[in-house]
């Protein structure tokens, strides 16, 4: 498909442009389809989504569902994979069928859409940084336990993704994402297969079943792991690898899939882990990442030393990964959300096309890009010294809780009109599945806000 300005990708003026933009040695130019060898080579931008969105809150309520219900909710872990196989299909879609940004799309089912996000993004952006922060601090204090206070940690891993995404372009960021990919992975089933699985129990958790009490877990199971605003970063992630237009939709769809995959492979091992280690001894574990230290103690008397720094370490790539991630995709979203206002108020004149922009890089050096890392990194340090203000943390959970029906909603819509070509608008499979997410998230909407202090 084509935007302003660029051909179909078959040839054309443009095509020596795309073909820098993709970058790296040996990858087919962009805007044609990968050849079957090489298409497992190419695969990151999903790691990269997938990795973002599970942080340490994610891995605790997996853990405490685990030591709830033991492996009776595992087949709500399984359905939260496909759903966010869905979620992101779409939004990469989107992209590469249209040449258009999710964001350009957002503004043009009307001006509310602006306005949400532009207060949505501000206020999650100062909250999420902060949480980030100590989320990565929490390990490293455990593992180093006589050197830095926490807080110090927290302003350390901050300024290292300041620094990191900073000077450092999307090619770097998936290669050091797949490498803390790989250490979670690693580590979290390493767990599960030393906790001695019954297979009977695993299996029989497949059956869907709901145990009194179970339903705010079952529902935190499938719409909540790796369900964030990153998942709307993706569209721009395949864009910042160089896949700017319909040719690359296979890729894509495979890309996607190995990493929701992955991500439900290592969501369900966690799962075991609190099924065997927390269910079956009637051990609790504390809210939020207390509970990932807590389950560290658990593993040293069961497994020893080496077992329960190795988890730490794992905990730490889960939660320093969100941080590297949200820097850089966020960001790229802000930088977008701010370049396309200033063209609309400027009626266009001498704008390019955006997607071309990101697979360049020009966007990671704009001075919105740098602009919203900074806002991520500084002003949530302020929240480390003080208790985050009840105001704070109710606009935060009201607009985050809106943000995955918004995606949701918004896609079945550019997906089912002629915003989109015909031949990559939504059929059966993808609008059941979207609309199925979209009534999944109003409800942990609404939970969600009833949880709130109001």
């Amino acid at each position: 498909m084509t935007s302003t300005g660029e051909t179909d990708g078959t040839g054309g003026t443009d095509s020596a442009e795309r073909r820098t933009a993709a970058g790296a040695p040996g990858e087919p130019p962009a805007g044609q389809p990968p050849g079957r060898r090489t298409s497992w080579r190419l695969i990151g931008p999903g790691i990269v989504a997938a990795a973002t969105g599970v942080g340490a809150g994610d891995l605790v309520a997996t853990l405490v569902a685990g030591g709830r219900f033991g492996h009776t909710l595992l087949w709500a872990a399984v359905v939260g994979c496909l759903v966010k196989i869905a979620l992101a299909e779409a939004t990469g879609r989107w992209h590469l069928a249209t040449g258009r940004t999710i964001f350009d799309g957002w503004r043009g089912l009307g001006s509310w859409t602006t306005g949400y996000f532009a207060v949505y993004v501000v206020v999650w952006g100062f909250v999420y940084g902060a949480a980030a922060m100590s989320s990565s601090a929490l390990p490293l204090v455990a593992l180093f336990p006589d050197s830095l206070s926490l807080r110090t940690w927290a302003i350390l891993c901050g300024l290292a993704g300041l620094a990191f995404v900073w000077f450092n372009r999307y090619a770097a960021v998936e290669k050091t994402m797949m490498v803390f990919v790989g250490v979670m992975f690693v580590i979290v089933v390493y767990v599960a297969v030393r906790a001695a699985p019954d297979l009977g129990a695993t299996l029989a958790g497949l059956l869907p079943v709901l145990p009194d009490g179970s339903l705010v877990y079952t529902l935190g199971l499938v719409g909540g792991v790796g369900g964030t605003i990153t998942m709307a970063a993706y569209g721009y992630w395949i864009n910042a690898k160089g896949w700017t237009d319909s040719g690359w939709m296979r890729m894509m769809r495979l890309d996607n899939r190995v990493a929701y995959l992955t991500t439900g492979v290592f969501v369900v091992a966690m799962l075991i882990v609190g099924a065997e280690l927390l269910h079956a001894t009637g051990t609790a574990v504390g809210s939020g990442g207390q509970g990932l230290l807590d389950l560290g103690g658990v593993l040293e008397d069961r497994f020893g030393t080496v077992t329960a720094k190795l988890f730490l370490v794992g905990f730490f790539a889960a939660s320093f990964s969100s941080i590297v991630g949200v820097w850089h995709g966020v960001s790229l979203l802000f930088a977008d959300f701010v370049e396309r206002t200033r063209a609309a108020r400027a009626q266009g004149t001498g704008s390019e096309p955006p997607v071309l922009e990101i697979a360049r890089g020009r966007r990671e050096r704009s001075r919105p890009f740098r602009g919203y890392l900074l806002w991520l990194t500084f002003p949530p340090m302020s929240l480390l010294w003080l208790d985050e203000p009840v105001g704070l943390v109710i606009a935060y959970g009201v607009l985050g809780a809106f943000f995955m029906p918004f995606l949701a909603g918004t896609l079945l819509w550019l997906l089912n009109s002629d915003r989109t070509p015909r031949a990559w608008r939504n059929g059966p499979v993808s609008n059941v599945s979207l609309a199925v997410a979209g009534l999944l998230f109003v409800v942990l909407c609404v939970q969600e806000l009833r949880e709130l202090p109001w």
